[in-house]
């Protein structure tokens, strides 16, 4: 039986993890006291006592986490912002770009962020066969459900009383610094950032991420797309429309992941829909350890 740590499961994503991992009957989870939860000796031997260490930590305290372990054999999986472009960790998106076979024999994982996974589910695809070129300027609109801010923010979405300003659909990433704008360029092959543009409504979870195009025409998408998406969590839909409507709702409690292409020759959107806990966060990190341990990669998800 192999052992699980996860390092931060106070927090939402860890949380998330330690719930569906404790109905594993093939995994041990490795839990410490609310006493020693955050001692570094107990942390230390946690860590490399485990197969699989989750980290769900801010990125200083993922790093410090990493510093730590000793064992050879331990597999890390990090949910921070800490290593995703950074030398030495395959980027767990198994769906692009060979990534697959490169998780299943890693020992360093970084998760992606959710934002970045719609985005490059939709634009990695068509920058691997030529459809767009590196230099390609894009821009992003990526709606999400208030339990991606963590503890916190729900706290404060689901508050007696709360500000009147959280009614409605909140803007944020003002200064074009948002965390997830490295991965999103160096996964997708892109040599400019995105102009993006993150917004917080007031629903607990789901994603719609949003890429316009101009003069590429949806059939040539949808044709990569087919193509492309043709194993694991990610799937094509040809239409996908919903009375014309596509709600960011739609894939709330699940672990997979819609893309779909709508528009004209002139105007195309793509368009991912998903859970940001799911495919988005704690989801995309038990399919990575699925594959770590071989087992099926939908084990424990609802897709």
């Amino acid at each position: 039986m192999k052992k699980v740590f996860i390092d931060g499961s106070a927090g939402t994503t860890g949380l998330r993890i330690a719930e569906r991992l404790a109905e594993r009957a093939d995994l041990e989870l490795i839990r410490l006291s609310e006493e020693v939860r955050k001692d570094p000796a107990a942390r230390r031997d946690a860590l490399n006592g485990a197969d699989i260490a989750f980290l769900c930590l801010p990125d200083d305290a993922a790093r410090e986490a990493v510093s730590m372990i000793e064992n050879p054999d331990t597999v890390v999986i990090d949910t921070s912002t800490a290593h995703r472009t950074a030398d030495g960790w395959v980027y767990g998106f198994p769906e692009l770009g060979g990534r697959r076979e490169m998780v299943k024999t890693a020992k360093r994982i970084a998760n992606p962020g959710c934002h970045a996974s719609g985005f490059l589910a939709l634009v990695a695809p068509l920058t691997e066969r030529g459809v767009l070129a590196p230099d390609t300027r894009l821009s992003c609109f990526s709606l999400t459900g208030y339990s991606g801010g963590g503890k916190k923010m729900i706290a404060e979405y689901e508050a007696d009383g709360r500000d009147a300003l959280l009614s409605a659909p909140r803007l944020y990433g003002l200064t074009q610094k948002h965390k997830h704008l490295p991965e999103m360029a160096k996964v997708a092959g892109l040599t400019n950032d995105p102009v993006f543009c993150p917004v917080v409504a007031p629903f607990y979870a789901g994603m719609e991420v949003i890429v316009p195009l101009y003069d590429v025409a949806p059939e040539t998408v949808k044709a990569v797309y087919a193509d492309y998406y043709q194993t694991g969590l990610v799937h094509f839909t040809e239409n996908a429309d919903e009375g014309g409507f596509l709600s960011a709702a739609a894939f709330s409690g699940r672990d997979d992941m819609q893309v779909t292409v709508t528009g004209n020759g002139e105007r195309t959107l793509l368009i991912a829909r998903f859970d940001n806990l799911g495919k988005g966060a704690s989801g995309a990190a038990i399919q990575n350890m699925n594959l770590c341990l071989g087992v099926s990669e939908t084990l424990g998800l609802v897709v």
